[in-house]
């Protein structure tokens, strides 16, 4: 027991390193939490700092996710290790250094699938990227990839064994990601959410 309270400790810690604040204070001399939307996470990284500092932060944001999903199978704790990753998640969104301002769930929650099963985090990879070249919208092909996770967990489920934590826990980030983007929901829906430029440099 003592070993899981302290890996729930360690995925929220990993979960609150603000990739987004570090790169563009040590990068950019700028806090990206002043500019655009104020979030942490890896678009307003693109939006403020650039391409390279928004690739960075979300491969970073990525692997805090991947990372606490596997420390249970690294440290042969026998907790789910979905659990940990979730903490992650949490850290991320309300991260301990930098004054519970965090990200919006979704690269840390892509994380947490990559790091417990891959081939769903590939088809999802795909998902979203068709999602935004045909709709130009970062917060809706976020919200429509993480229905579609929900979706392949149920798949998964069915054909490939008994997973019920699985769908559990996507179904979990999903709620995050939505209650996450629910300013951006209602931009959407108003037809003032900003699109992004693919491709453009």
């Amino acid at each position: 027991m003592n070993m899981i309270f302290l890996l729930i400790i360690l995925g929220y810690l990993l979960g609150s390193i603000p990739s987004g604040l570090i790169v563009g204070k040590l990068g950019y001399g700028t806090d990206i939490r002043d500019h655009g939307s104020g979030n942490l996470g890896g678009t307003n990284t693109f939006r403020t700092l650039g391409k390279k500092a928004g690739f960075i932060v979300t491969i970073a944001d990525i692997l805090k996710g991947t990372i606490a999903t596997l420390l249970p199978w690294l440290l042969q704790v026998d907790v789910n290790p979905l659990f940990i990753g979730t903490c992650a998640v949490i850290g991320h969104m309300y991260p301990l250094f930098a004054g519970f301002r965090g990200g919006k769930a979704v690269a840390t929650s892509a994380g947490v699938i990559l790091g417990y099963t891959p081939i769903i985090f590939i088809i999802l990879f795909f998902v979203f990227m068709g999602c935004l070249l045909t709709t130009k919208y970062v917060s809706l092909s976020s919200m429509l990839t993480s229905v579609a996770a929900i979706i392949a967990s149920v798949i998964k489920h069915l054909t490939q064994g008994s997973d019920i934590p699985l769908i559990i826990i996507m179904s979990l980030l999903a709620a995050f990601v939505f209650y996450r983007h629910r300013a951006n929901i209602g931009r959407i829906l108003k037809k003032t959410e900003p699109k992004v430029k693919l491709f453009k440099s």
